[in-house]
């Protein structure tokens, strides 16, 4: 995992999507998850590119069952944008790097 997308859990995902002063874009994951593997470096192109206008975070579903369980994540990979703590947008599915971007544009 990228120095520059933090892994989150259980217990520092509320802090930090709530102290981020940018939108936070969670990507909800499992190790044995194929297309979450094909999504990753695409996150980290956007970490790196769109850095001071998103932030990136990463949730692993089989370690962290209370976050998954909270916002209904039932397939992965799932994308939650947050803006201010509060859901914005739910994205479900690898997407390419220019379609991910047209999605979340209006938010950063």
């Amino acid at each position: 995992m990228s120095q520059s997308i933090p892994a989150l859990s259980d217990a520092t995902f509320d802090e930090h999507v709530t102290a981020a002063d940018v939108p936070v874009l969670v990507d909800f994951w499992a190790e044995w998850c194929g297309p979450c593997k094909m999504i990753a470096p695409v996150l980290e192109e956007i970490a790196a590119e769109q850095d001071g206008k998103i932030q990136i975070a990463k949730l692993n579903i089989d370690e962290n069952l209370d976050v998954t369980r909270r916002f209904e994540v039932m397939s992965i990979p799932t994308l939650l944008l947050f803006k201010d703590g509060e859901l914005q947008a739910r994205i479900v599915g690898a997407r390419g790097k220019a379609q991910l971007l047209q999605e979340i544009a209006a938010y950063l």
